[in-house]
């Protein structure tokens, strides 16, 4: 089962269950995934997906700062709760050290020696990690290695 096809199916279940609240963000979700491929004339695989996913827990996680900032705590639960769905379709994480090793070997595969070499090893890191990773936790990591 495709991870596109698990999302419909739990849909359809949380409609039968009558979960309003998880029916809205699922169906949030299945939008944001059929505009994007509406938008690129594509169907989206698990991988490009899986983008569609982290770029809505970004999202989320930017409107919950916003919302404690402003001390509205109504709305940041929400927000809260519609990242650990959200979160549940994406694959496994990296533990510390997985994402340290997949660092190590990312340096030394594109050979960087300094911060220039950032890029190269961003690149690689994100082909392997996608999903499994939070990117600017592993960019920060990549940078204090490289010296920067």
């Amino acid at each position: 089962m495709t991870l596109k096809e698990r999302i419909t199916e739990d849909m359809k279940a949380a409609m039968r269950s009558g979960e309003k609240e998880r029916l809205g963000a699922i169906r949030m979700l299945t939008a944001a995934i059929k505009q994007r491929e509406v938008d690129e004339r594509i169907t989206l695989d698990d991988a490009q997906v899986v983008g569609v996913i982290e770029k809505m827990i970004k999202q989320r996680r930017e409107s919950l700062h916003q919302f404690q900032a402003g001390n509205r705590p109504d709305l940041a639960d929400k927000e809260a709760a519609e990242i650990a769905l959200l979160q549940a379709y994406l694959p496994a994480a990296l533990t510390e050290g997985e994402v340290d090793a997949l660092i190590a070997d990312a340096i030394t595969t594109t050979g960087a020696a300094s911060i220039k070499d950032m890029g190269k090893v961003m690149a690689l890191i994100k082909s392997r990690a996608q999903g499994r990773a939070d990117m600017a936790v592993v960019g920060a990591k990549i940078k204090a290695k490289l010296g920067g």
